[in-house]
């Protein structure tokens, strides 16, 4: 890649052009925005049309801004009918036409542009040419090219330098420009690989959109990214229905999501929805803590069981006949007929809440035909029946609305409800580690994330809370989306990967994740058992990266010793990048950890100037560290709090997965190992996360997987 390409000049000049070309398109939508914005006024009709076309003309702007990204960033030359004559496109983040609506650059999504990432020397897909630049916002930085058609198997990396096939190098397109874009730092923020795409991940980007589509992948090899590219790739082939019906993006944890947040946006996507489980039960209180056994009794599927026979549990008949004085009489309701009520109510609804009205106005009907007054006008009744404290107890004890977390609630603090609830699925060990200590209010109750799942499939069974008619509103139902993209799906339990499958239209996905990674307590043996808990209404499919960009050869043999021991049957990606040296192993003494700990920060830091690095320790190290930190005034960020923007970030090894960072100093390994059952795959994951320089700093003796 050079400067000195003949066309270089050309290029730049075009580049110029397009972005001129660009500015124009966002000045003439101001525009339209304006005018529409003037026109106040008119019908209800009318009105709702406007404001329907604002928010087009707002989408259509927040496309055109790119930010720092790069506008323009290839071309491919296609053969055509003459043998002496080329059709050119230039390749770009989105699509941009001049005034004359010709169109200058092609959006990545397009068909046209497929052959800029599939094409192959032995498969040119009609390509003459590819030409990969190097770009950093408006200025061209150089130009490589690959050659196609006689005398040619595709110059690149891919083919081998010197035009022959190299059988052991991993397939590449635009070798240089993708080495020279993984060398620069990081930035605390995922950024998106649309210049850089490779043949296996565009195959994953361009896959069908029906069904459930597995990317595998190990460390490194994009598929987080290529996650997103895919959502991006949907929405542009299938924007009506899909814009309507919305994306879902599911993330681990919040470090996550602010990791990833500029990708989409970057690919002129910001409608996509990005969140944490919690994010989808909103209005409760989280912040518990549960221990392993617990969370894992909480993740299984034997909990829908649980939650259901809770329920039913509180769907009661009387255990006595009740009477409640009414005018000169009394207005009954007999045992027998409770057990009616209830067991009709059961028959006829399929969600609790749902029956609630229909059952109060059964036990109305029921009791008034008691009643002895043959003239009592029937509506007075029911009015004055309704607002007695006497009548509101019994509806209260037969068929009382329920929240998810009243249901919880109850349920968690009483032993005698647990065991009702789960003595036919359960041991008394398990149950009885469900119960805590009931809160003073239920707006005190805490719940833990492993609770997200339960509380999300209370609601399913309950329903939502009717409003003052009876009826459930639309606006309170589960909302659907018409694709889910869900990371590191791994880690997740048959109990949240049923809530997300809740939210699914139509059962399409894309879940991501390797199972060599998996340190949940439900980690998974295999795919099938992920699979077992997902939509089923199409054919699910499973693609694997072997590839890994990220880190270099050196730092993925350390950790592969890991994986080998973490996960024997998982293979490691193949590197692309050698790196400058070997990660350093610093054995030290309890007392002498803090104060080496800071000598290679501070070494680290000064080295990767400009980088983004991370101290990676045992979640019970994080407040020590950062302490130490301090006191030695070196300025530094918490994951927890602030993501990983800051220079220097203390990462605790819980929410280091998925991240990308320059230079990894992993603290006392054997301790991340000894914290939970899936300890050596969590130390797999910390040893993977650096792009450039790793070090390994530890009191304690190494785990014996690591030498």
């Amino acid at each position: 890649m050079t400067k000195q390409h003949p066309e270089f000049e050309d290029e730049q000049r075009f580049i110029d052009h397009a972005y001129e070309c660009l500015e124009i398109t966002k000045t003439d939508a101001w525009k339209i925005r304006e005018m529409n914005e003037a026109s106040m006024g008119g019908t209800y009709q009318a009105r709702f049309e406007r404001n329907a076309f604002d928010e087009v003309l707002v989408g259509r702007l927040t496309q055109l801004d790119l930010g720092d990204s790069a506008l323009v960033f290839g071309r491919i030359d296609r053969l055509t009918e003459s043998p002496d004559a080329f059709e050119s496109f230039h390749i770009g983040r989105i699509a941009v036409a001049d005034s004359a609506r010709e169109p200058v650059v092609v959006d990545w999504r397009a068909p046209v542009a497929e052959p800029f990432y599939r094409a192959t020397g032995r498969e040119p897909m009609g390509l003459a040419r590819r030409r990969h630049f190097e770009v950093q916002g408006r200025e061209l930085l150089g130009i490589e090219d690959e050659l196609f058609g006689a005398g040619h198997l595709g110059v690149g990396h891919d083919e081998g330098l010197d035009g022959e096939p190299v059988s052991s190098a991993p397939t590449l397109r635009g070798y240089s420009t993708l080495l020279s874009i993984l060398s620069r730092g990081r930035t605390g923020q995922l950024g998106d690989i649309v210049a850089t795409i490779q043949a296996e991940q565009d195959e994953i980007i361009r896959s069908p959109q029906q069904g459930v589509l597995v990317v595998e992948g190990g460390p490194g090899t994009g598929k987080t990214v290529v996650a997103l590219h895919r959502a991006a790739y949907l929405l542009y082939t299938f924007r009506f229905p899909l814009e309507d019906q919305g994306v879902l993006v599911v993330g681990p944890n919040r470090v996550f999501l602010r990791y990833i947040e500029r990708v989409l946006p970057s690919l002129g996507e910001a409608g996509v929805e990005q969140v944490v489980l919690a994010d989808l039960v909103r209005g409760h209180n989280f912040g518990a803590k549960d221990n392993e056994a617990v969370a894992r009794i909480k993740g299984d599927l034997r909990m829908s069981q649980i939650i259901a026979t809770a329920i039913k549990d509180r769907q009661r008949p009387l255990r006595n006949d009740v009477e409640i004085a009414f005018g000169a009489g009394y207005l009954r309701l007999t045992v027998n007929q409770s057990k009616v009520l209830v067991s009709d109510g059961r028959r006829r609804f399929r969600r609790h809440n749902a029956a609630n009205h229909w059952v109060e106005t059964e036990i109305i009907a029921t009791m008034i035909a008691s009643s002895r007054n043959p003239d009592a006008d029937i509506e007075t009744m029911r009015s004055a029946l309704r607002d007695l404290p006497e009548f509101r107890a019994v509806i209260n004890y037969i068929w009382p609305v329920l929240t998810p977390a009243e249901l919880l609630h109850d349920l968690y603090s009483s032993k005698a409800l647990l065991r009702l609830a789960a003595q036919k699925v359960c041991t008394p060990e398990e149950y009885e580690s469900l119960h805590r200590q009931r809160a003073e209010s239920l707006t005190e109750a805490k719940f833990s994330d492993a609770d997200v799942a339960v509380l999300d499939e209370a609601l399913s069974l309950l329903g939502p809370k009717p409003r003052r008619n009876g009826r459930i509103n639309d606006a309170d139902e589960v909302r659907t989306y018409g694709h889910i993209v869900i990371d590191e799906v791994q880690d997740l339990s048959p109990m949240q990967l049923r809530m997300i499958s809740r939210r699914s239209l139509n059962g399409a996905m894309t879940i991501v994740g390797d199972i060599a990674q998996a340190t949940s307590a439900h980690a998974p043996a295999s795919w099938k058992e992920v699979l077992a808990h997902l939509p089923k209404k199409n054919p699910s499919r499973i693609i694997g990266l072997t590839i890994g960009y990220r880190i270099p050869r050196q730092i993925m043999e350390l950790a592969t010793r890991v994986l080998k021991a973490a996960a024997p049957l998982q293979i490691s990606p193949v590197s692309v990048r050698e790196g400058d040296e070997t990660p350093k192993i610093i054995a030290t003494t309890i007392d002498e950890l803090f104060s080496e700990l800071i000598k290679d920060t501070k070494r680290m830091v000064g080295e990767l100037s400009g980088g983004n690095v991370a101290i990676v320790c045992p979640d019970s190290m994080s407040e020590t560290i950062s302490t130490a930190l301090d006191k030695a005034q070196i300025a530094h960020g918490r994951a927890g709090v602030s993501g990983i923007e800051a220079g220097l970030t203390v990462v605790p090894v819980s929410v280091v997965k998925g991240l990308e960072l320059d230079g990894v100093i992993v603290v006392e390994p054997a301790k991340i190992v000894a914290a939970q059952t899936h300890g050596l795959r969590a130390l797999y994951v910390a040893l993977t996360r650096s792009t450039k320089q790793l070090s390994v700093l530890h009191s304690e003796p190494l785990p014996k997987e690591m030498i």
